[in-house]
This record gives structure tokens, C-alpha cells and sequence, in this order.
């Protein structure tokens, strides 16, 4: 029997299953790794995406080399010739790969008529195997996530004294809601200088005929485990004391905050979840940093990233095709060009969407899931847009991200309301408001702010679906006492809005 091994772009780890599958056998184990042109052109991805993934990729296939690993890399233009060839070439009879973390691409290879046989090894990228998810959950009267996230403290023992949580309480999120307040100073980024790799990747992404989104360059992106590690570091130090309080702030010029940037490389098997979290744990305990950022952080990754994962390997596939309001709008052009919009929140986000793949949590969910919630887009349209437009975008992340809480096409699975605001919420938490040609408290005339006219129309089309949830009560009740002429002209202008843009 000769085994090969079939590395995939978001499989970046020396620890990752099917290597440790072979690893003492790393000289007679071919390795190989692929970019297929056919599959990148399937969406119209932000350019920095597919250089962060390829030059990873290479990188990694030189660090395997070095390792001893025999290592094929082909640019090719589809997935199963190049591995037929590989197969024959080696005479391999067990191709191994890493399980898919998206369950399409997971169908993809099963539809391979391969001269071999394929293994898939358990995916050992997240803290929870699908198995133990499924367990869990089915012991359980109520799928949420404050449980799952309790349950992974006591499992994997983060931030516990025993068998309570550090701090007498497992959440601190209400500390961590606090609005900009003036002349913060947020530290600058980690980033770096494209080598000889990345730049090839970029001149090779430039010469391709195919459909993107964004700005190529500047590329500031880490490409490489040691970069992602060092990004780690310098948001330990200089981020991690400010992250929690400020995590939900917005501020125009400012992209990343005291965020810590790590989504991309986690996702792509350069770092992984449990040394992540360990390394914040040591940090709160050698530099006393507040509990409610080292809490807040923890969360994401022990609790809302396998949580997603999850939920995601837990739903049928016909999850993603939800749509609970029964919303068939097109996604407004602006989504695809900054320039197309003079609401200026939405005009600063996307643009920095456009310049980096980059936004943090509440700008996706509060800002551009919420129009798109409130317009009335499709929830499989801005769905796409999603996996499209970010560095850290995957399917695993965007069907229950966007499908469940962005856009609750789901219905109420995955969260317990709506999240639509209007524009007093990206006001309290942003200084957007200050600078656009809207008036942030007018819900009608020329100057009413979108995100009002739209937010009210959105609750009157729903009423009847939105009071069987108990928490839309109160938002239903001020509905109801809105002068019935005024709601009209709330309908009207919202419909309008749609037509012209």
C-alpha cells in the first residue's frame, strides 16, 4: 500500500490529522497541494482571500519539503486530474485528506472518480469533534449557546477555579457594549511585507481572467505560521487590556480597533483554538489584564467559533436555503462598490472590506447584515456576499453566521430575535452619524436616515410572525402606537428606496 496525502488550503498545520496520520513515514508519504482555477472562479472572492490562502499554501508546501515530506504542488485548472495524475505518477492506492470543514466541497470530492481509494480523517481543527457536539446536544432540552459555552470551560478547564468560573460569573459581556468615546487610540497593526512568494501569488491573481472583489494591494496579510504566531503576540501585548471594553465600537478611519486579527489565520490551520486560548489564559495570569477582554475573547473562540461549527455540522443541508421571512430582494450594488452609497456607515465599512477582507463582528452583524435584514435581500444573496467579500469567510462560518443570527432566516434556532436596529443603535456605537448627509433621528422626508425608514417598514411587513417571539414585544408595542399615516409614508419611501437602488 503506498498513502498520499491531499493538503487543502485551510489545512495549514504540521499537527493537522492526516500528516500525524503518516508522520513516521514522512519520507515514502507523498504530500500534495493544489490551486485550481476552476474552483475560485465558483464566486467572485476578494483578491486578498485567495492571496492569503495560495501563499500560505506554498509556504506551508516548503515548510513540509524541508520536513522531509515528498511534496508535488500543482497550479492547476480543476482538482481531479491533477490529483489522477499525482495518484498514477506515485502509484498510490490511499489518498488521506483531512475531513472538509464545508460540507459542499466535502460532496465535491466524494463526486471524484479517483484511481484509489479515499480516507478522510477526522477534522482535528476544533475543540469539539462532530460526534461530541451531537452528543451534546442531544442531552440537552434547549440548543444555546451560554450552555455549550459553559460546558467547553468545565471540559477543556479555561479561566475555572475548580469547578466555578474565574470571577464568580462565566460572562462578562455587559462590560463589553462600551460606545467610542473621543480621542481613543487604538494600537496600530501588525503587518507585514509581501516576500518573493507572495508577491508571485499577487502577480499571479492579477493575471488571471476571472471575477473578484477588492483591492489586491496593499496586501499586509501574514502568510506563515511564525507571522500568525507573532500577530498573536502583539495583540497580547498591546491589545488584549482595551480589547473586551471597546470589541462592539466603531470609529471612522479606525479598521481593527484593538481587535486581534487572528480569524483568518485560525481558520486556515496556521494557529490553532486551544493554543489560542491558552496563550490568553497565560497572559491574564502574568499580567492581571482585565477579566471581562480575556473573557470576552475566550468566548469567541471556545464559545461562538465551535458553536458555529457545530450548528453547522449539525443542520440538514437544506439549513442554508432558510428564509423565514420570505425576503427576495437583490443585494444593492453599493455591497460590491463603496462608492455606490452616501450612507456613511455603510460607505466607511465597505471600504474597508474593499481595502483589507477585514470588518469586525458588529460591523458584519449591526451594520451590513442588518440593512440587508431590513432591506429585505435575499438571505442566500447576502449570504454569498459574506463568504465572498471576507479573508476569514468559509462556508462552516457564513450559513450559521449570516442564515441564523445575521438574518434569522432560520427562524429562531440559532438565536432568539431578530438583530435589526435602526440607525440610533450604529449612532450610540459609532461616530459614523457625524458625517453623513442623513439625519440619524428623521424617519421620513429626504433626509431620513435608511436604516429608520427601513427598520420600521421591516417590523410592520413581520408583526404577525415577529409577535410569536416573546423578545419583540416591546419594539411592537411603540409599532402600534406610530401615527398610521406616518407608518404609510415609512412603507412608501422604503419601497421606493428599493426600486432606485
Amino acid at each position: 500500500m503506498t498513502i498520499g496525502i491531499w493538503i487543502l488550503g485551510n489545512q495549514l498545520h504540521s499537527e493537522q490529522a492526516a500528516l500525524l496520520s503518516c508522520k513516521n513515514n514522512k519520507q515514502e508519504t507523498p504530500v500534495i497541494f493544489i490551486e485550481s482555477h476552476n474552483y475560485i472562479q465558483e464566486k467572485p472572492y476578494h483578491q486578498q482571500k485567495l492571496v492569503l490562502v495560495f501563499s500560505a499554501m506554498r509556504h506551508f508546501a516548503e515548510e513540509l519539503s524541508s520536513q522531509g515530506w515528498q511534496v508535488s504542488y500543482k497550479i492547476a485548472q480543476d482538482f481531479e486530474p491533477s490529483l489522477n495524475a499525482w495518484i498514477n505518477q506515485h502509484k498510490i492506492t490511499e489518498l488521506r485528506l483531512v475531513t472538509p470543514c464545508d460540507r459542499p466541497f466535502s460532496r465535491l470530492i466524494e463526486s471524484f472518480k479517483l484511481d484509489c481509494q479515499i480516507k478522510f480523517i477526522p477534522n482535528n481543527h476544533f475543540l469539539w469533534s462532530q460526534a461530541e457536539f451531537k452528543q451534546w446536544n442531544d442531552s440537552r432540552k434547549r440548543l444555546l449557546l451560554e450552555d455549550f459555552y459553559r460546558e467547553g470551560r468545565k471540559k477543556f478547564n479555561i479561566l475555572m477555579e475548580g469547578d466555578q468560573p474565574v470571577g464568580e460569573k462565566w460572562n462578562f459581556d455587559k462590560q463589553n457594549r462600551k460606545p467610542p468615546k473621543q480621542n481613543l487610540n487604538p494600537p496600530t497593526p501588525l503587518w507585514f511585507e509581501p516576500d518573493e512568494i507572495t508577491q508571485q501569488v499577487i502577480k499571479d491573481i492579477k493575471s488571471y481572467k476571472i471575477a473578484t472583489y477588492g483591492k489586491i494591494e496593499p496586501f499586509k496579510w501574514g502568510v506563515t505560521r511564525s507571522q500568525a504566531l507573532q500577530v498573536l503576540e502583539h495583540f497580547l501585548e498591546n491589545n488584549l487590556n482595551n480589547f473586551g471594553t471597546y470589541q462592539d465600537a466603531m470609529v471612522t478611519g479606525e479598521y481593527t480597533m484593538w481587535h486581534c486579527l487572528i480569524s483568518p489565520y485560525i481558520n486556515l490551520g496556521l494557529l490553532t483554538p486551544l493554543e489560542v486560548i491558552r496563550k490568553i489564559e497565560k497572559a491574564y495570569d502574568e499580567f492581571d489584564y482585565p477579566l471581562n477582554s480575556v473573557e470576552g475573547l475566550i468566548r469567541q473562540i471556545l464559545g461562538w467559533r465551535e458553536y458555529m461549527y457545530g450548528i453547522y455540522q449539525l443542520m440538514d443541508d437544506d439549513y442554508r436555503d432558510k428564509n423565514w421571512f420570505n425576503h427576495q430582494e437583490t443585494l444593492p450594488e453599493f455591497y460590491w462598490n463603496s462608492e455606490q452609497t452616501d450612507m456613511n456607515c455603510l460607505k466607511q465599512i465597505l471600504q474597508q472590506v474593499e481595502e483589507t477582507g477585514y470588518g469586525h463582528h458588529i460591523q458584519r452583524l449591526m451594520v451590513l447584515s442588518n440593512f440587508a435584514l431590513i432591506f429585505g435581500v435575499s438571505p442566500q444573496t447576502i449570504n454569498d456576499w459574506f463568504h465572498s467579500a471576507f479573508i476569514d469567510g468559509y462556508d462552516w462560518v457564513m450559513v450559521p453566521n449570516v442564515i441564523g443570527m445575521g438574518q434569522f432566516a432560520d427562524g429562531g434556532i440559532l438565536a432568539s430575535k431578530p438583530y435589526a436596529a435602526s440607525a440610533n443603535y450604529i449612532n450610540k456605537m459609532s461616530d459614523y452619524c457625524k458625517n453623513c448627509v442623513y439625519q440619524k433621528t428623521k424617519r421620513t422626508g429626504e433626509k431620513a436616515c435608511p436604516f429608520n425608514f427601513f427598520y420600521w417598514d421591516f417590523l410592520a411587513r413581520h408583526q404577525d410572525k415577529l409577535k410569536s417571539l416573546g423578545r419583540m414585544n416591546l419594539v411592537l408595542a411603540n409599532l402600534k402606537k406610530m401615527d398610521s399615516e406616518e407608518l404609510q409614508e415609512i412603507q412608501s419611501q422604503a419601497q421606493q428606496w428599493r426600486e432606485e437602488h
